[in-house]
């Protein structure tokens, strides 16, 4: 039974202090009504033009190439440390080398095929080159 008040305890706890910060949030802060505090963005901007904005696939493209590689390393980490002790049970190293060589060898080719395809080159903006040519002619 002991248990049972333990974990009842944490429950308290648990909901307690989340409702003592509202509560004692809401007691302390200043109140001072704005029409910037009511408005869409929280910054208190007036929103101008259209919501849809094009963004060049590129950033896209990074953000994916980082989630696959960040991911690499957090599947190679346990592979890392379960080296050492498996090597030391006796498991032959070809059974320790191989599916992890033939991931990373995967994760090469594909490293390999979105340098090719130009997905990690970045591109210039229109704008960007723009300025660097009105710079280049303005020395000259």
């Amino acid at each position: 039974m002991s248990d049972w008040i333990a974990i009842g305890a944490l429950a308290v706890v648990g909901l307690f202090i989340p409702l003592g910060m509202m509560a004692v949030s809401a007691l302390i802060r200043p109140s001072v009504p704005e029409q910037g505090k009511s408005t869409i963005y929280e910054s208190g901007e007036i929103p101008t033009g259209n919501t849809r904005i094009r963004f060049n696939i590129q950033y896209y493209m990074v953000a994916l190439l980082f989630v696959v590689f960040d991911i690499e390393t957090v599947l190679l980490f346990p592979w890392v440390v379960i080296y050492r002790p498996a090597l030391e049970a006796g498991v032959p190293m070809i059974d320790l080398l191989w599916p992890m060589l033939a991931f990373v060898g995967i994760l090469t080719i594909g490293l390999v095929w979105a340098w090719r395809t130009g997905a990690v080159q970045w591109s210039k903006s229109p704008r960007a080159t723009a300025r660097k040519t009105e710079r280049e002619t303005n020395y000259e």
